[in-house]
C-alpha cells in the first residue's frame, strides 16, 4: 500500500510543485497558470483603490490616497495622469511600472498625432497597453508590469468611455468598476447594485464617493476626485467641494439608516 501524506507533507508538495514554475514568466505549471502574472495581481490587490464611473455627459475617477511623510510635497504623488488632450488614466500598483506605461502611451499618442494627423481613440490606447503589457508576459529576462488600469475619456461619438487594462494584457470596457485594495470585489458590487444607466454627473460624482467611502475611513483627506467633461480641461474637486460631497453623502447614508431603523421598529 502506498502510505498516505499527512497535510503538512501534501502543502510542502504543493510548495515545491510552485516553486517549481514561478521562477520563469515563460514556463506554464501543470494546471496552465503564469504564477508571475498572478504575483502581478497581488501588487495591484495591495495597492490603493481606483473608481471610475460613466454617466450621461460625464466620467468621475476617484482614488484612495496613500498618508503621506508630513515634509513630502503630495504634488510629487499623482494616481490620476493624462496621457494625451482626451485620455486619462488612474492606475493601482507599482508607481515605478506604472510610470514606464505611462510614458510609452503619451510617446504612442504623440507618434499617432504625428502620422495620422488625428488623436487616438480611447480603444487605441488601451489596446496599446494592453499590448504592451502581454508582451512582458512571454519573452524570458523581464517580468509583468504590477499595474491594473482604468483609462477614461470620451469616443468619436462624444460618449463618455472608461476601459480597465490588466497585467495579463486583458483589456475590458465598462460602466463602472474599482481596481485595487483587497476590497475592490465589495466595491465592484457596489457598483453593479447602484449603477443605472443615464446617470447625472452630480450622481456620478456621489456615487463615486459612496464606493470610496467603503474604503476610505477620514474622509476626504485620503481621497482624490476628478471629473471629465467633454471638451473640457479636467476638473480636479478641490478640498472644499469635495467635503461638500463627502457631506451630502453621509447625510444621505445616515437618512438611509434611520428610516431603515424606524421601519424595523414599526414591524
Amino acid at each position: 500500500k502506498t502510505p498516505r501524506l499527512g497535510s503538512g507533507a501534501r502543502h510542502r508538495g504543493q510548495g515545491a510543485t510552485m516553486s517549481r514554475y514561478d521562477r520563469a514568466i515563460t514556463v506554464f505549471s501543470p494546471d496552465g497558470k503564469l504564477f508571475q502574472i498572478d504575483y502581478a495581481f497581488e501588487a495591484v490587490r495591495k495597492a490603493t483603490a481606483v473608481v471610475a464611473v460613466k454617466g450621461a455627459d460625464a466620467v468621475v475617477i476617484g482614488v484612495e490616497k496613500k498618508a503621506i511623510a508630513k515634509l513630502q510635497d503630495p504634488r510629487t504623488i499623482r494616481k490620476i495622469v493624462k496621457l494625451d488632450a482626451h485620455v486619462t488614466l488612474a492606475f493601482a500598483g507599482l508607481t515605478a511600472d506604472a510610470r514606464v506605461l505611462v510614458e510609452k502611451a503619451r510617446t504612442e499618442c504623440q507618434s499617432y498625432r504625428l502620422t495620422c494627423e488625428d488623436a487616438p481613440s480611447l480603444e487605441y490606447i488601451a489596446r496599446f497597453i494592453a499590448r504592451t503589457q502581454q508582451r512582458y508576459t512571454q519573452r524570458g529576462g523581464v517580468r509583468p508590469f504590477g499595474v491594473s488600469s482604468i483609462l477614461a475619456g470620451f469616443g468619436k461619438d462624444g460618449q463618455p468611455q472608461i476601459y480597465q487594462i490588466d497585467p495579463s494584457g486583458n483589456y475590458f470596457a465598462w460602466k463602472a468598476n474599482a481596481i485595487g485594495g483587497r476590497n475592490f470585489k465589495p466595491m465592484k458590487e457596489f457598483l453593479e447594485k447602484e449603477w443605472v444607466e443615464g446617470l447625472t454627473e452630480g450622481d456620478s460624482l456621489k456615487l463615486t464617493v459612496k464606493a470610496l467611502l467603503e474604503v476610505v475611513d477620514s474622509g476626504t483627506k485620503n481621497m482624490e476626485i476628478v471629473v471629465l467633461r467633454k471638451g473640457q480641461p479636467m476638473q480636479t474637486l478641490d478640498d472644499d467641494a469635495l467635503s461638500a460631497v463627502v457631506t451630502e453623502v453621509e447625510a444621505e447614508l445616515e437618512a438611509a439608516k434611520a428610516g431603515t431603523g424606524t421601519e424595523e421598529m414599526k414591524e
